[in-house]
């Protein structure tokens, strides 16, 4: 209990720190303006007068306040002492899955010329994020491999910056970022798609736990075991999700190649048994008392409050629940259709590269992605750094993490990034947009194939 209430008073302190940062970076407390009373601080945050002063002793270190005796703490403003601001727009779970607030504090005390004005964004976006570019509004920002993706299919990737690759970084993510034999981003952070379980509700129906052996028919019949009425599902998910559906066409053995003529055959290739196993899991899925989920994030609450049994997860996503852990859960690779595969997911940092503060995002970059700051992701969360030897890093755990944490070494030969499937984040979507009649049963196979298949056609350059 001790332990667990200095961690929430370091979180506190952190949360302190980084909201009055953020408000003297971004005007909100204009220079020689006082901040509030210590005692006002304390009770807004929740922290004890001694904390309040530490955590405001940081900011007079990093010149953003300065004591005045009696009186009060005062705002200096960065420029002052030729202090750069740069602007950081960042996934919003990057909070949770990247310990990001902790991070910055590192990157403040190691470069306390440099202040981050962080900007939480919930969108993927390309020209969203251009814009905000030209506006002068980002210096560098996160981006996933679907955002890059996009980027690349909008001719948008001129706006990188070219950046170096760090040799302990994990090989296989390179391919990611790149554009041109250049690095568009920097690798951050990844995690393949997982099989995560209660161990408790495997224990309590005498099952063994899943391998690296089990097909999807095993996980069927194992989640109709573990299934109690009124009360727990087997197995559930959100099968429609971008980050779900595509796993099964990847373990088909078979991709949306096109032929001389444009041409991808669906009808009596392995990439019909990718429709089918979708199918079967919406049906699975609808026949439960509750509803096809929404998101990632309803499956994951269930599993979370012992209401599913087994869920399709990542590494990253696991950070949003396990900090309250009411049971102990365990990892298995994906069960398979054809093949052993399982979508990768890789997130990266890239700079505007016409940015007036160029080589202090860059220095943000090379930071976020050192030694230090990997092994920070590796000790305080559950996800997997870029950083090789960060992320195989062994010594006294802080926190509960599955036993088999470490499995994603293993399986690294079954990760398929989602442009391995050659179709553009474009057919992707409209892929699922004309698909979900047939997995809804509203479409025969026969009509949703020739239909996907016209989809799919790409005519000659040429051709009428």
């Amino acid at each position: 209990m001790e332990e667990t209430s200095r961690k929430s008073a370091q979180l506190k302190l952190q949360h302190m720190v980084n909201t009055i940062r953020q408000q003297i970076v971004f005007g909100s407390y204009k220079q020689g303006q006082f901040l509030p009373s210590e005692k006002a601080i304390a009770k807004e945050y929740e922290l004890s007068n001694v904390t309040v002063r530490e955590g405001l002793d940081i900011l007079v270190s990093e010149r953003l306040i300065e004591k005045i005796p009696r009186i009060g703490n005062r705002v200096v403003q960065p420029e002052q002492y030729g202090i750069k601001v740069i602007q950081f727009a960042y996934y919003k779970s990057m909070i949770l899955e990247a310990a990001l607030e902790r991070l910055i504090d590192g990157f403040h005390r190691t470069f306390p010329n440099i202040r981050v004005n962080l900007i939480p964004i919930d969108f993927n976006d390309p020209k969203k994020m251009m814009s905000l570019m030209d506006a002068g509004e980002v210096d560098v920002f996160s981006i996933n491999h679907h955002g890059f993706l996009k980027f690349n299919e909008m001719n948008g990737t001129d706006y990188l910056e070219p950046l170096d690759f760090d040799d302990e970084t994990y090989p296989f993510l390179k391919s990611a970022f790149l554009k041109d034999a250049q690095l568009k981003a920097k690798p951050f952070l990844f995690s393949p798609l997982v099989l995560c379980y209660n161990m408790q509700h495997f224990q309590e129906q005498d099952l063994l736990e899943p391998d690296s052996g089990w097909r999807w028919d095993q996980l069927f019949e194992y989640a109709d075991r573990l299934a109690v009425e009124n009360k727990r599902l087997g197995f559930y998910c959100h099968v429609l999700s971008l980050n779900r559906w595509p796993v099964f066409f990847l373990q088909s053995g078979k991709t949306f190649q096109r032929d001389a003529r444009g041409k991808v055959a669906i009808r009596g290739t392995p990439l019909m048994d990718g429709l089918r196993a979708c199918k079967k899991f919406v049906e699975l899925l609808n026949r439960n008392p509750l509803f096809l989920s929404e998101n990632e994030k309803d499956a994951e609450e269930l599993f979370f409050k012992g209401k599913v049994s087994m869920i399709m997860t990542s590494y990253l996503r696991l950070n949003h629940y396990a900090q309250n852990l009411q049971f102990p859960f365990e990892l298995a690779p994906l069960p398979y259709l054809h093949e052993a595969a399982t979508l990768l997911q890789v997130i990266g940092l890239s700079v505007y590269e016409r940015s007036k503060l160029k080589e202090s995002a860059k220095c943000l970059v090379d930071y976020l992605t050192s030694y230090e700051a990997q092994l920070m992701i590796r000790q305080h969360t559950l996800s997997i750094p870029a950083l090789k030897r960060a992320a195989e890093w062994k010594g006294v755990e802080r926190s509960y993490r599955p036993s088999r944490f470490f499995m994603y070494r293993d399986i690294i030969p079954t990760y398929r990034p989602i442009d391995y499937l050659e179709l553009s984040q474009q057919e992707l979507d409209r892929f699922r947009g004309e698909a979900k009649l047939y997995w809804s049963g509203l479409e025969t196979e026969q009509d949703i194939c020739k239909r996907l298949e016209a989809l799919l056609e790409h005519k000659p350059v040429g051709s009428l």
